[in-house]
C-alpha cells in the first residue's frame, strides 16, 4: 500500500468514526456518504499518479534486478536517474492537467452537486504534492531492489503515522474539515519523500550524479517496458473507477437508493479491495528483487520455488480476508461510517458479491508482477489489464438486466474468467522454465572433473589483463592435461546447490552486492568452502592446470604442486583489457584496478598473505613478453622439474 493509500484510508477513517461518536447531529459535517463519494472522486487522479509512480520506480526496480543475475550493472545509476526525473515531470504534467480543467474534470469522473465542493477543497490541496509522492514511490520501488526493503517500509510507514495522527488534529482540533485531511495526507507524503530521497546519498549498488538523470533513450524504452505492466494495472483501475463512477450514478439515480449511496458504497469496498490487493501486490513486489536476480543468474530451480511461494501465501491472505469479508461485512462497513438503514443494507450486500472472489483476483494479479519480474514485459502487460478489461465489458452490460446491483456482479464474473487465462499462461511458463533447467543441468553435468595422470599440479594466479585464462589453456594443451577456469564454478555449484554466478563473483567487485542479495554472509562462507573443496578434488584427479579461485593456497600442502604468478606492465595489460572486453582506455583502468583490488583482498581475507607476494610462487612472469612465450616457459619449467623428480 502506498503512502497516498494509507493517507486517503487514514482520513475517511478520522472523519467517520469523529461524527460517529461526537458529531452526528451537528450541522458542520454534511452526511457521511457525502464524504466518501469526494474522496472517491479524487480517487482517480491519484491512482494515475500512483500508476506513472510505478510505470519507471517498478521498471527501474525489474531493471535492476535483472541486471544483478546477469552481472550487467553499469547503468544502474542511469536506469535510476532517468526514472527518478521522468516520474517528477509526470507529476508536473498530472496537476497542471488537474488544476486547469478544475471541477469540470470532476464532474466528467462522477462528482454530483452533492460532493462537488467536497471534492474540490480536498483534491485541490491533494494535487499540490503529486510530484514528490510520485518521486518518493519510485524510489521506493529502487530502494527494495536495491536490497533495502526495510527501508523503504519505514519510509512509508512515517509518513503514514504522521498522516493518521496529523488528521485528527488538522480536521477537528484546527476546524479544517476535509481541507485538514487533505493538508494532512500531503505532510505525510513530504515527509517520505524527503526520507527516500536521502537514501540516495547512501545507496549500495548505485551512485547518483548530475550525469544519472541525462535522458537515455535506450534505457527509458527497457525501463518502461518493465514497468508497463504496473503502470496499465492502476490505469485499469482508474478506467474501472470513473465508469463505475458514471453508471453508479446513472442507475442508483433510478433506484431507491439515489446517486450517492452506490457511489460510496463503492468507494468503500473499493479500499477494502484495494487494501487486499495490496498486501498480494506486496508479497509479490517484495520477492521481485530475489526472483528477478535468480532468473537472470539462470538459477530455474529458485524461480519455481519462488512462484509458488509467492502464490500459497497470497492465497493464504486471501482466504482469512475473503472469510472476514463474508462473515462480518457490517464490521467493514461500519469501520468507514453508517449513515442510515438504506445505505447499510445496499453496501453489506454489495460488498459481499464484488469482494467474494477477491482471492482469484489477487493470484492473476501477482502472476502479472511475477512476469514483469522475471524481464517478460510483453506477457506482464495484456495479463496485468485482463481482469479489469473484462470487469469494464461486465461492468456496462450486467447493470442492463440486474440494475443498480449489476455493477457489482461484474467483479466476480470477471474474476472467474480472468484467472482461468492466467492459469494457462503460468502454465506455459513453468514449462518454459522446466525446459530452461533441463538446459542448464545438462551444461553443468557435462562440466565435470576430469581423470589425469598423477603428476604436476599447475595454479596460476595473474593481474587483470595478463591473458592467464588464455596462457592456462595452451599449457594444458602442451602437456596434454585439462584446464579448469569457469568449469569449477559449475562443479561447486553443483556441489553446494549456490548460484553459479554467485559463486564466481565471490571475489570480485561486486561482492557486496552479493552479500546483501543473499542477506547473510555465512552463504559467503558457504561458497569458498564448496569452492576449495572442489579445487582439492580437480587435484586429487591428477595433473591439471587451475586458473585463478586462490587454489595456489588452497593446495598448499601438495607436493606436487607448481605455483605461477603471471603480471605485467600496467599500460599493456589496459591495451589487453580492451582488446578482450572491449573497454575504453579509462575503463580499462578502473577496470584493472577494481578487478586486482577484488582478487588481493579475497586473497588475503582467505590466506592472511599477500597476493602477488614473489616469494609465494616458484615462477613469476611478466606475460608483455608475449603470451606463446609465456607457454615456451612454464611448460619448459615443468619439464626440467619433472625430470629432476
Amino acid at each position: 500500500m502506498t503512502i497516498e493509500e494509507k493517507g486517503y484510508f487514514g482520513s475517511l477513517f478520522s472523519i467517520f468514526w469523529h461524527l460517529k461518536f461526537r458529531q452526528r447531529n451537528s450541522s458542520v459535517f454534511p452526511q457521511i456518504y457525502f464524504l466518501i463519494a469526494a474522496t472517491g472522486v479524487i480517487f482517480p487522479i491519484t491512482v494515475i499518479g500512483w500508476g506513472l509512480s510505478l510505470f519507471f520506480g517498478d521498471g527501474a526496480a525489474a531493471d535492476l534486478s535483472v541486471s544483478f543475475g546477469k552481472n550487467e550493472t553499469q547503468d544502474i545509476h542511469t536506469s535510476v536517474g532517468n526514472s527518478i526525473l521522468c516520474s517528477f515531470l509526470s507529476g508536473v504534467v498530472l496537476i497542471a492537467v488537474s488544476y486547469l480543467w478544475g471541477d469540470n474534470l470532476l464532474r466528467l469522473i462522477g462528482a454530483t452537486d452533492a460532493n462537488l465542493s467536497l471534492a474540490h477543497d480536498y483534491g485541490f490541496i491533494i494535487y499540490a504534492m503529486i510530484p514528490f509522492a510520485l518521486v518518493q514511490n519510485t524510489l521506493a520501488s529502487v530502494i527494495r531492489a536495491d536490497g533495502n526493503p526495510r527501508y523503504a517500509m519505514c519510509a512509508m510507514l512515517v509518513g503514514a503515522v504522521i498522516n493518521i495522527i496529523g488528521d485528527p488534529v488538522a480536521i477537528f482540533a484546527l476546524g479544517l474539515g476535509i481541507k485538514g485531511a487533505a493538508y494532512a495526507t500531503i505532510l505525510g507524503q513530504f515527509v517520505s519523500f524527503m526520507i527516500c530521497a536521502f537514501y540516495l546519498t547512501k545507496s549500495k549498488t548505485f551512485k547518483i550524479s548530475l550525469g544519472s538523470f541525462r535522458p537515455n533513450a535506450g534505457i527509458l524504452r527497457r525501463v518502461m517496458a518493465l514497468g508497463t505492466s504496473s503502470f496499465l494495472t492502476q490505469l485499469s483501475i482508474v478506467i474501472i473507477t470513473v465508469i463505475n463512477n458514471i453508471l453508479l450514478v446513472k442507475y442508483g439515480a433510478a433506484s431507491v437508493y439515489g446517486a450517492d449511496i452506490p457511489l460510496a458504497a463503492f468507494v468503500v469496498i473499493m479500499k477494502l479491495f484495494q487494501i487486499v490487493l495490496n498486501i498480494a501486490i506486496g508479497i509479490a513486489a517484495g520477492a521481485q528483487p530475489i526472483v528477478g536476480y535468480n532468473y537472470g543468474a539462470r538459477q530455474f530451480e529458485r524461480v519455481q520455488e519462488l512462484l509458488k511461494l509467492i502464490i500459497k501465501w497470497t492465497v493464504i491472505a486471501c482466504v482469512i480476508c475473503t472469510f472476514l469479508f463474508e462473515a462480518f461485512p457490517l464490521l467493514f462497513i461500519k469501520m468507514f461510517g453508517a449513515d442510515g438503514e438504506l445505505y447499510t443494507r445496499f453496501a453489506v450486500l454489495c460488498l459481499r458479491i464484488y469482494l467474494s472472489l477477491i482471492i482469484f483476483t489477487c493470484v492473476q494479479k501477482v502472476c502479472a508482477i511475477f512476469l514483469q519480474s522475471i524481464g517478460h514485459a510483453k506477457a506482464a502487460a495484456p495479463l496485468s489489464v485482463l481482469r479489469d478489461v473484462l470487469l469494464i465489458l461486465f461492468s456496462l452490460v450486467v447493470p442492463i438486466a440486474g440494475g443498480v446491483t449489476g455493477i457489482f456482479w461484474a467483479a466476480p464474473i470477471a474474476d472467474m474468467i480472468a484467472v482461468s487465462i492466467t492459469g494457462a499462461v503460468m502454465a506455459k511458463l513453468w514449462k518454459s522454465l522446466e525446459q530452461e533447467k533441463r538446459k542448464v543441468q545438462t551444461r553443468t553435468e557435462s562440466q565435470s572433473i576430469q581423470a589425469s595422470s598423477p603428476g604436476v599440479i599447475i595454479t596460476i594466479a595473474r593481474e587483470h589483463g595478463t591473458a592467464g585464462k588464455q596462457i592456462g589453456q595452451l599449457v594444458a594443451q602442451r602437456l596434454n592435461i585439462p584446464c579448469y577456469y569457469k568449469e569449477m564454478t559449475a562443479i561447486a555449484a553443483k556441489e553446494s546447490g549456490l548460484a553459479g554466478e554467485f559463486i564466481s563473483n565471490i571475489n570480485s567487485d561486486e561482492n557486496a552486492v552479493m552479500r546483501e542479495l543473499y542477506l547473510s554472509t555465512n552463504v559467503i562462507q558457504q561458497a569458498i568452502i564448496a569452492q576449495d573443496k572442489v579445487i582439492k578434488m580437480i587435484a586429487e584427479a591428477g595433473s591439471c592446470v587451475i586458473v585463478g579461485r586462490s587454489a595456489d593456497y588452497v593446495l598448499r600442502n601438495n607436493k606436487d604442486l607448481v605455483r605461477i604468478f603471471l603480471y605485467a606492465p600496467k599500460d599493456y595489460r589496459t591495451k589487453k583489457v580492451m582488446e578482450m572486453y572491449g573497454d575504453t582506455w579509462d575503463e580499462g583502468k578502473r577496470n584493472i584496478e577494481r578487478s586486482d583490488m577484488a582478487r588481493s583482498t579475497y586473497y588475503k581475507n582467505i590466506s592472511g598473505k599477500k597476493w602477488g607476494d614473489p616469494h609465494q610462487y616458484e615462477l613469476c612472469i611478466d606475460s608483455s613478453i608475449g603470451i606463446q612465450r609465456c607457454v615456451d616457459v612454464i611448460t619448459e619449467y615443468i619439464s626440467k622439474r619433472t625430470k629432476q623428480v
